[in-house]
């Protein structure tokens, strides 16, 4: 086989390959006799067809059989022939078999840029200390607390001040025109609603809508004026001024319930409320080793991003930008955000995707190299234990889980993702550890651990 690379700028490069004739030669003729053995030819019985009256009436059909069989075979030989890094092919054209059997064809690809490696043996990480301390006992005690928090009706009535939970219905208008029908794209806290909970607060919900209900009354309706911002993201609402109708149906007040044991039996049956604070310390510190492999992980990968200089391949990069900016649009309907709203953050968009797009795409590079310099590799095995808990993960069979995965990205993607997955285990295991200064009991910094 020949094989000749021509590289062009941006990562692309073309490769031109030629097989031999006794190569080709021995696929046609191999195709050819299972065609021969099969085929009805008018005036011959099967298998005793002439091999010219066979090609003649079958060379395309032959022709693409061994087309199919070789290219593809051939491509990835010529890849490890010239120990090409392809990461994309964007074309495999110009097949073409001559009349003496020698085939040649052009495949045009993507290869991953040339970079140096850093130390990647050696990355220090600023880890948080494992130890729980007291005080963070103490704010996750505060945090169940809260969680259990009645809300209990102000008695005896007194009008609404700050710090107080309202139930309101409101409804919004701007000149006349009820904001719904105006905006119906916007959100129903724009909009109004019926036994709307509000914490009042100076920063809370709408501008100075709070301030104006102070001293209202249960059953009163009030008048309250809000001027929208010019950089309001629902255009038809920007700059222009609402009024809101707000009746006030009833006045809460949080009440926390005492930190005792009834409070910890009824979290935890049976505990007191020193064996629930031990069960917190406990959670917190499950917290605290997920949240030191993450800092890890985020910190490998920043020092990789700072260690390592190259372009990316720009073509790839306007793929990746395409999937992010779909991911990022999809989370956004997801929590609820119109497609008004997102059409007018567009740029914001299309920025964001670009940025997440270059850093993934950077980042999957550098730990491939790694993962090729330490010959990190995936098994069968490890792709089939992946697909087993995908499936127990979904409730669904093994087999339906592999059909997913070939369906959508397909099971190089899902080897990839294994394979960067024990390149980042690899470096999480060779990193420099320093751990973060601990906080005593009287909230002083105690010695830096390295």
């Amino acid at each position: 086989m020949k094989v000749e690379v021509e590289k062009q700028p941006d990562s692309v490069s073309t490769l031109q390959i030629e097989l031999p004739a006794e190569q080709v030669a021995k696929e046609w003729n191999a195709i050819a006799d299972n065609f021969a053995r099969y085929a009805k030819i008018p005036g011959y019985r099967p298998g005793k067809a002439p091999r010219r009256v066979i090609e003649a009436k079958f060379k395309k059909e032959i022709q693409e059989e061994v087309t199919k069989k070789l290219v593809s075979k051939s491509y990835r030989e010529a890849i490890a022939e010239k120990q090409l890094r392809v990461v994309s092919l964007t074309n495999l054209e110009d097949v073409q078999i001559s009349d003496d059997k020698t085939m040649r064809f052009r495949a045009t690809v993507i290869t991953a840029p040339e970079f140096d490696l850093p130390d990647y043996k050696n990355i220090t990480v600023q880890l948080p200390p494992l130890e729980v301390t007291e005080q963070e006992i103490d704010a996750a005690m505060e945090r169940l607390r809260e969680q259990s928090a009645d809300f209990v009706e102000i008695e005896p009535e007194r009008p609404l001040q700050m710090d107080d939970f309202a139930v309101i219905d409101f409804e919004g208008t701007i000149e006349g025109q009820p904001i719904r029908e105006m905006a119906p794209d916007a959100s129903k806290n724009l909009q109004g609603g019926k036994k709307f909970w509000l914490q009042l607060g100076p920063e809370n919900f709408l501008p100075k809508f709070c301030e104006q209900l102070i001293g209202q009354k249960k059953g009163e309706t009030r008048l309250a004026i809000v001027n929208f911002p010019t950089d309001l993201p629902v255009k038809e609402l920007a700059g222009k001024k609402a009024d809101y109708a707000v009746t006030l149906r009833e006045i809460k007040q949080k009440v926390l319930p005492e930190l005792n044991d009834t409070f910890a039996a009824k979290l935890a049956k049976d505990k007191t409320l020193a064996e629930l604070r031990k069960l917190v310390a406990h959670d917190l510190e499950h917290e605290k080793e997920h949240a030191i492999e993450r800092a890890k992980e985020s910190q490998i990968i920043k020092a990789l991003q700072e260690q390592t200089q190259f372009d990316l391949p720009p073509q790839l990069l306007r793929n990746e930008t395409r999937r992010a900016l779909g991911e990022l649009v999809q989370q956004n309907r997801e929590r609820g955000v119109p497609d008004g709203m997102l059409k007018s953050k567009e740029k914001e968009l299309v920025q964001g995707a670009g940025s997440l797009a270059a850093h993934r795409l950077k980042t999957n590079f550098s730990l491939n190299r790694i993962a090729e310099a330490e010959k990190i590799q995936v098994t069968s095995e490890e792709i089939e234990e992946r697909i087993r808990k995908q499936a127990a993960r979904y409730n669904v069979s093994v087999e339906k889980m592999r059909k997913e995965i070939d369906q959508h990205e397909g099971i190089n993607s899902l080897v990839e993702e294994i394979l960067l997955g024990k390149t980042i285990d690899f470096l999480e295991a060779n990193v420099s550890v320093k751990t973060a200064a601990a906080v005593d009991k009287e909230g002083r910094p105690s010695k830096e651990n390295s």
